[in-house]
């Protein structure tokens, strides 16, 4: 059994297949329909801008804000690359950050120690769909006068203290949909902002800086050539037929995550008894996505015997993440070694995340218990 896949049906094939049909294969109306759907499900005054990956929409986002060469940005260290390596495309400094050992979520004390008079920026992860306090979020920044970039690729949909991930109350959120996230466009992305000076520089700079886009000037019915390119922008729109799969995603979004929560549960009952840390489930206020469940083994367990013995019993496993500071070009850049981020160092030794996907039957689920208590004697 795979680790993990997208939850596609006839339904999304028949809308791309449209899509298709209907000529527009690149930006067009169904990606301006997706934006739409989106800024509703985020709320009242939120814009929507449609990206080609949520790499790119987290690159577009620092550049909006204002990130340049020689600032400096928070990031997790438990995270994947992308969150840093956008850093990077502006010519800023990453500075990488330890987590906390319970949600491997940043650690918002390990971070103080890290502001200098070049932080400029803070961007958290949402790891494996459980947010980050927004409200501790909001007084860490307002403290540093940062802007908050929130890398939200696995916290769809996801909320914590009554408040939607998404809803805007960072300078601004990404998501990811990608093929294995929440929900999927195959490749994708979505930033969404309660700024409008923000959201129209991110649509400018997504599509060459060219001040109107391909579906405003080829929809016309009047001679509408003319264009003005106002910045040197990038290539990262989304197309048509991504578009119309992620319009009939999006409704299912919750359905979805209710029946990864209820996975969620079942590991957790089935589980609870053994030598096994559990994921971090959030309070009664959050609502966790469930992009991931982490198993955290005993410490001194050789983790890869393990995802061995889970392949043997045809079981597929991941490990996320590999932390930053232990990648070799995050390491040797700055010189990081492990004894900097003593809990991301630790816990990555210990961490395997298990199948937990939307379309798992029941009877993969008990396959994937039966496996795991195999391996523990039970």
């Amino acid at each position: 059994m795979p680790f993990a896949l997208p939850d596609v049906g006839e339904d999304e094939v028949q809308a791309v297949a449209t899509a298709i049909r209907s000529g527009w294969l690149s930006s067009g109306p169904e990606v301006k329909g997706f934006e739409g759907d989106f800024a509703q499900l985020c709320g009242e005054g939120v814009h929507a801008i449609s990206v080609n990956s949520a790499t790119a929409g987290l690159h577009l986002a620092l550049e909006a804000t204002g990130i340049r060469p020689g600032d400096e940005v928070l990031v997790p260290t438990w995270t994947f690359t992308a969150t840093a390596e956008v850093v990077r495309y502006l010519g800023a400094e990453p500075i990488l950050v330890d987590v906390d050992p319970q949600t491997l979520n940043i650690d918002l004390e390990a971070a103080e120690a890290l502001v200098t008079p070049r932080t400029r920026a803070i961007m958290p992860v949402h790891f494996a769909g459980l947010p980050v306090s927004p409200s501790a979020l909001r007084d860490f920044a307002g403290r540093h006068a940062l802007k908050v970039v929130e890398d939200a690729a696995h916290a769809l949909p996801a909320a914590a203290e009554g408040e939607l991930v998404g809803s805007g109350v960072s300078d601004a959120t990404v998501f990811s949909f990608y093929a294995t996230k929440t929900i999927t466009t195959g490749e994708g992305g979505m930033v969404v902002t309660r700024s409008a000076e923000l959201a129209e520089r991110v649509r400018i700079m997504r599509l060459h800086g060219i001040s109107r886009d391909a579906f405003d000037r080829y929809r016309s019915t009047k001679p509408s050539w003319q264009y003005d390119v106002v910045a040197p922008g990038y290539k990262y729109n989304l197309t048509d037929p991504a578009a119309a799969m992620g319009r009939v995603q999006l409704p299912r979004a919750r359905q979805m995550r209710d029946r990864r929560a209820e996975i969620a549960r079942t590991y957790d009952e089935a589980f609870g008894g053994l030598d096994l840390q559990l994921p971090a489930p959030g309070d009664e206020d959050t609502l966790h996505a469930w992009h991931l469940y982490v198993l955290r083994l005993p410490a001194g367990q050789d983790r890869n015997l393990f995802i061995e013995d889970l392949a043997a019993r045809g079981i597929g496993t991941s490990v996320h993440f590999i932390p930053l500071h232990l990648q070799p070009y995050w390491r040797d850049r700055a010189g990081l070694r492990p004894e900097q981020y003593p809990v991301a160092s630790g816990e990555f030794e210990r961490v395997v995340s298990l199948p937990a996907f939307s379309s798992m039957t029941d009877e993969q689920v008990e396959r994937v218990i039966t496996a795991v208590k195999g391996n523990r004697g039970q």
